[in-house]
């Protein structure tokens, strides 16, 4: 099946309408028609239903409409990686690494450094991104190699290297009454008064139900946290970059969290395996 007819089913599978499709795809209608046809009768049964008033989805729609997104993400993925390794030969970023805005700091620091010190070091450009978006744009294509954070982020798919494992701190305003404590539990942050938990968003976008504040990135999520609206939990190494009107008491139950680099299994750039290389020698 060609990448043109993936793209053709995929349209009309999400939009479940022929003239919304072919909109979408700026084509006519009647070759749409013809092409969803073709596959059907070359794969030996119908993927849609059709009535004058829906068109609805058959079992073996659903399995192609799923297969389908995936082989076109990996397609998309593909191009955007072989085109950074032709930009790489004239000087331009070569290795995008995608890592959550304000995690990893110093970490991320000392491998740019020491990347960068490499004979046949390319530029690195550092894509910055909300929380969770980073095993997103690996997957797709729009970075080649990640710092994710275990056990928040998932790490299935990827080939990784561990780079560091710590504990975890709480963040409050500063001159919170927990101030000075040698350490909390968990159980002590979730009940604090007035500080509740806030809520990320899922992979959907979507928030689940709580009375904590909704946050979509960690410049956000300080300043909720310095005005007195919420706590949060954190590796220990983002204390080092935390404002003044800030301060940490350590967790003593909190969940470790392992910090690993991450890449595609399939991947054969050499500049991200040299990134990788120095990553394992910090």
């Amino acid at each position: 099946m060609e990448t043109r007819e993936l793209r053709y089913f995929v349209a009309v599978a999400e939009e479940l309408h022929f003239g919304r499709a072919a909109e979408r795809l700026g084509i006519a209608q009647p070759p749409l028609s013809r092409a969803i046809r073709q596959i059907e009768r070359r794969l030996g049964a119908p993927l849609l239903t059709r009535s004058s008033r829906a068109v609805a989805l058959t079992e073996a729609g659903s399995v192609l409409l799923r297969e389908g997104r995936a082989a076109l993400d990996a397609v998309e993925a593909a191009e955007r990686r072989a085109r950074r390794t032709a930009l790489a030969a004239t000087g331009q970023a070569g290795v995008v690494l995608a890592t959550k805005a304000g995690a990893s700091g110093e970490l991320l620091r000392k491998l740019l450094d020491a990347y960068a010190a490499e004979p046949d070091a390319v530029v690195v450009e550092v894509l910055l991104c909300g929380i969770g978006e980073q095993e997103r744009l690996l997957r797709d294509g729009r970075a080649d190699v990640a710092l994710l954070h275990r056990p928040f982020d998932t790490t299935a798919g990827f080939d990784t290297e561990e780079l560091l494992t710590e504990s975890q701190i709480v963040v409050l305003p500063a001159g919170h009454s927990l101030t000075g404590r040698t350490h909390v539990t968990m159980a002590e942050v979730s009940e604090l008064p007035g500080l509740p938990l806030p809520r990320w968003p899922g992979p959907g976008g979507t928030y689940p139900d709580g009375p904590g504040p909704q946050v979509r990135d960690h410049t956000q999520l300080l300043q909720l946290v310095a005005l007195g609206r919420t706590c949060v939990v954190l590796p220990e190494s983002a204390g080092a970059q935390l404002r003044d009107d800030l301060t940490t008491v350590p967790v003593l139950d909190a969940p470790t969290v392992t910090t690993v680099i991450a890449w595609p299994p399939h991947s054969r750039s050499g500049a991200v395996a040299g990134l990788v290389r120095t990553a394992m020698r910090l």
